[in-house]
């Protein structure tokens, strides 16, 4: 695979998945815009590592349920690179509760920044990218959008609202060289994952054919090879990055 010249964004880039697809782009020599919300000191370190790796990188500030700040860093990346290639739509949160318990604000808040960001940001993306004939656009699913789970009513939701949002602008986008897919990870060893005990952690691994959790790396690699051109003929199309969990055991 090869991004040079390439330019992307990575939502929510600061850490975990969002961190690992950034280096992983820049790696493969592209240009990585880094976005995140709150302490930006993680965001900043990751660039830090990718401008150390001889690729530029540009650290944007913006909360990606709000429609002015995507234009805001869109305008920003199109002002200091003159293109975007690839947006990577990655941010995400977890208001966990049982339906009966779910308040508006938890649901809310999960699909604004797990959904209506995703459709913001593309949006946003999609003009500069049919000027030029190409685009990449990967947005990370889960596989609980495509199985549910019981206590994440919301964010299984947003997830699945992804797949169908992925699946339609493919079809709106592909003639004009445009690629959107989605990536829907299973159990991954984040640090979310890392704090569950020990007890808990095992569980899930027992629940996985391959019998352990994935890592952010493993997520990066499919999402590099969606956004290359490797990928040119592969569009509307959902990669499970589970162990197989989601095939279920015997």
């Amino acid at each position: 695979m090869d991004l040079s010249d390439r330019v992307a964004i990575v939502t929510g880039s600061g850490r975990g998945i969002g961190a690992a697809i950034a280096l992983k782009l820049a790696e493969v020599g592209a240009t990585v815009v880094i976005n995140d919300v709150g302490d930006m000191g993680p965001a900043e370190a990751v660039a830090e590592e990718i401008r150390k790796m001889g690729r530029q990188s540009l650290v944007i500030p913006a909360d990606i349920s709000d429609s002015s700040e995507v234009a805001r860093m869109v305008e920003t990346v199109t002002s200091n690179y003159g293109k975007i290639d690839i947006l990577i739509n990655n941010a995400g949160i977890t208001r966990d509760q049982l339906i009966m318990r779910m308040s508006d604000d938890d649901w809310d808040s999960v699909l604004g920044v797990n959904l209506k960001s995703v459709f913001l940001c593309t949006r946003a993306v999609l003009r500069p990218m049919m000027k030029q004939h190409w685009g990449r656009i990967v947005s990370i699913a889960s596989i609980v959008g495509l199985i549910g789970n019981a206590g994440q009513a919301n964010y299984a939701s947003a997830k699945a609202g992804i797949i169908g949002f992925t699946r339609t602008v493919a079809k709106e986008a592909a003639s004009r060289g445009i690629t959107a897919n989605a990536v829907a990870p299973g159990f991954i060893d984040t640090p979310m994952t890392q704090h569950l005990p020990e007890e808990r952690r095992q569980a899930m691994a027992d629940q996985i054919l391959l019998g352990y959790l994935g890592t952010p790396r493993d997520v990066a690699e499919a999402v590099a090879f969606l956004a290359s051109e490797e990928a040119r003929y592969i569009t509307g199309q959902v990669l499970t990055v589970d162990g197989g969990i989601s095939l279920g055991k015997m």
